[in-house]
């Protein structure tokens, strides 16, 4: 059987120990490498060339997210789990799009840790625990309604537009000309991501945006 080569970084040892106990009793994994700092979990990395770096996101020196991007500059093919105790937006999207192909949290079960490992090491993206799936499925949503975004003039545009208001009636509702409501209409209809009236005066209605 070919092992899953693993190298350790984590600045505490107890956490180190704990990890490490935790993958011996894996028969598929075994731990070549242990780092206390950034800039050791960086040469291990790259001198050992293991299958699976498992990386902490506080450690003196080097951040974690300063390794990632190193290794992933340098074309090395070690594949990242981060092991964290911080669930902050930045440090998971930094890690992420900086090559890691997983964020756990470390109060995660001790066998999704294993079961991550072995993911990870067959070339797997997104394992990330419960945790941080639902903290990333808020700020996707926080993204789009951030993009759909609509001024206070364009909501009041679509408003008469879901009363059923034609462009010459808004406008004089509005005090504004036809041209400028064509406007603020092929701006709500680019932001809602609808091609017509119709879909956007449902959309605004579903949504409850009026």
């Amino acid at each position: 059987m070919t092992k899953i080569r693993v190298v350790l970084a984590d600045d505490h040892p107890i956490a180190r120990e704990g990890l490490r106990n935790l993958l011996q009793k894996a028969v598929d994994i075994n731990v070549v490498g242990e780092a206390s700092d950034g800039a050791e979990a960086l040469r291990l990395a790259q001198t050992l060339s293991p299958d699976v770096l498992l990386l902490d996101m506080e450690m003196p020196g080097l951040k974690g997210l300063e390794v990632a991007q190193q290794l992933q500059a340098a074309g090395l093919s070690v594949h990242i789990l981060v092991l964290s105790a911080y669930d902050d937006e930045a440090y998971i999207k930094g890690l992420l799009s900086s090559g890691a192909a997983g964020y756990l949290v470390k109060a995660e079960v001790p066998q999704a840790i294993i079961e991550a490992i072995r993911g990870v090491a067959r070339g797997e993206q997104g394992w990330v625990s419960r945790q941080v799936a639902a903290r990333m499925a808020t700020w996707s949503s926080e993204e789009i309604l951030q993009k759909r975004a609509l001024t206070e003039r364009e909501r009041d545009v679509l408003k008469l537009v879901v009363e059923g208001k034609t462009n010459q009636e808004i406008g004089l509702a509005l005090g504004i000309s036809e041209k400028t409501v064509e406007k603020h209409l092929d701006s709500i209809f680019t932001k809602l991501q609808v091609s017509s009236r119709v879909e956007a005066a449902v959309w605004a209605v579903r949504e409850g945006l009026l």
